[in-house]
């Protein structure tokens, strides 16, 4: 956790070891961390084994920093980095990779910060989530930034702040700048109907539902349908605002979307590219009328392979490209490479009946995955890629700039301006809320009734991740990790709310 003010009594003594990780003096970094993590983690070890290994090392670390925060005085005005396992100044460069600002420098309060920290380790050591990593940037600077709980669970493996998680819908924020990066090219038009690049969209249809008089074997509720032609193209304006009418196979006429083997957002176990399983999808029918109503669905699986078409690349090409290598994102994929493995969180799922489970290998939706093992083919515009919060809150930084970071320009300021604006004026979203492209977006905070400001945008992934930014106040927020189904889980809120009680000059 990085931070500003040096009260040590206002850190519950329970989490003192982790704000202890690192000390800074100017020109030195003391690292004591490692040794004091490692004797936290055998304390916390239900295994007998690990209880009694360390107690003496323990005590003396501790310490040790106490006579250094004493010695040091004033020099520690700014109290430690909670960044466990950094080796030094390069490390920290390399992992943080945006300039550093203290609690009272970004307008934070350290002690209400500190508030978070508790919380986050709480919902870890209740076993109400198995880990996480926490990123708080404001003005482009790393104002908090916590990896908290297990990676892995049954291993014993602490979260580190390098984890990688797979964000599923987060992915449509990235393939959503990308059509709007060929558009910027001049090779497109988001008013465009989709079938100007992808012909099978032409003549699209949909399943409209009809009451019928009597009942049959197969329709016991006494409810058909009608297969009924699209009312006007789709275009693919259509499919960022989620308004095409496409779902995610569920819908009225989802008998004919299974029996097409098409259903559920989870597509990293397909043996084939995403364009032949999109080829296929244009011959069903679709839940709505285009600009109808907002359903959630594919829409950025087919954005996906109209941006191979029109790119004549691999979309995990396109992205490399001209987003993830300009902005270094280096630990963004749709599959990754083995050298990484041991960087991947793990999946858990929240049960009723037995707590936290470990999720099935490989699985499916809920499972651990085919990203690391599998077929390697289908490259998911909708839901597929793997990322580290700093990675993402890179591709975060650069919308709040206006679409350019550290140099390298992604889009054009009023692009970045179209994209965060409601397009869907006349259709209903959420209370408060809009739809961008690519993003929901504040439009009334008082409807909304939660902490923020109007014009902030962002989204979340199907395992309990979520960001947002927020223009007003300067922010990026990145909360990433691993729990499908999450049941309920408040911990959402919670991270909103303790965020901004301690964002004290906004």
């Amino acid at each position: 956790m990085i931070q500003k003010e040096n009260n040590m009594d206002a850190i519950p003594e329970k989490y003192r070891q982790d704000t202890l990780s690192m000390i800074i003096i100017p020109g030195t970094f003391i690292k004591i961390s490692i040794l004091m993590n490692t004797c936290h983690n055998h304390a916390m070890n239900r295994k007998a084994s690990g209880t009694l290994l360390f107690p003496a090392l323990r005590t003396t670390l501790i310490a040790l920093s106490a006579v250094i925060i004493v010695l040091t005085g004033p020099v520690l005005q700014n109290p430690p980095l909670n960044l466990a396992l950094l080796q030094g100044p390069e490390a920290l460069a390399q992992t943080i990779r945006f300039p550093v600002a203290t609690a009272d420098e970004a307008g934070f309060s350290a002690q209400r910060l500190t508030r978070l920290s508790h919380t986050l380790n709480a919902y870890a050591d209740e076993q109400r989530v198995s880990g996480g990593v926490a990123l708080v940037l404001r003005d482009g600077q790393a104002v908090y930034f916590e990896a908290f709980g297990r990676k892995d669970i049954e291993s014993d493996t602490r979260m580190t702040p390098d984890a990688i998680f797979r964000i599923a819908s987060q992915t449509k924020a990235i393939v959503s700048v990308a059509v709007m990066v060929l558009q910027e090219e001049g090779k497109l038009l988001i008013a465009d109907p989709v079938a100007k690049y992808l012909p099978e969209f032409e003549n699209t249809t949909v399943a409209v539902k009809e009451e019928r008089k009597e009942s049959t074997r197969d329709d016991p509720e006494n409810i058909g349908y009608d297969i009924v032609p699209a009312n006007r193209p789709i275009t693919i304006r259509d499919l960022i605002t989620h308004s095409s009418g496409i779902g995610y196979g569920y819908g009225t006429a989802a008998d004919l979307w299974k029996e097409a083997g098409i259903q559920g957002w989870y597509l990293a176990d397909r043996d084939e590219p995403i364009r032949e399983t999109v080829r296929r999808m244009a011959s069903l029918p679709f839940d709505a009328q285009p600009g109808e109503r907002f359903v959630y669905g594919y829409s950025n699986d087919i954005l996906g392979a109209l941006i191979e078409e029109v790119s004549g690349v691999p979309l995990n090409t396109f992205l490399r490209n001209k987003i993830f290598e300009p902005l270094e994102m280096h630990d963004t994929h749709f599959f990754l490479p083995v050298d990484k493995a041991d960087r991947l969180a793990t999946v858990y799922s929240a049960t009723e009946e037995d707590g936290l489970v470990r999720a099935p290998d490989p699985g499916g939706s809920v499972g651990q995955g085919h990203y690391v093992t599998g077929p390697q083919k289908c490259f998911s515009g909708g839901a597929g890629l793997v990322s580290t919060a700093m990675d993402y809150a890179r591709f975060l930084q650069m919308m709040l700039n206006g679409g350019k970071l550290d140099g390298n320009r992604i889009l054009s300021p009023r692009t970045v301006e179209l994209m965060t604006v409601d397009h869907l004026t006349d259709i209903t979203f959420r209370p408060g809320q809009g739809i961008g492209l690519g993003f929901d977006v504040v439009t009334d905070l008082g409807t909304r009734g939660v902490p923020g400001a109007v014009g902030d945008f962002g989204w979340g992934g199907a395992y309990h991740s979520t960001y947002w930014v927020s223009p007003q106040d300067g922010l990026v927020v990145v909360f990433f990790t691993q729990l499908i189904p999450a049941r309920g889980s408040d911990l959402h809120g919670k991270l909103r709310t303790l965020i901004y009680q301690a964002l004290v000059e906004p």
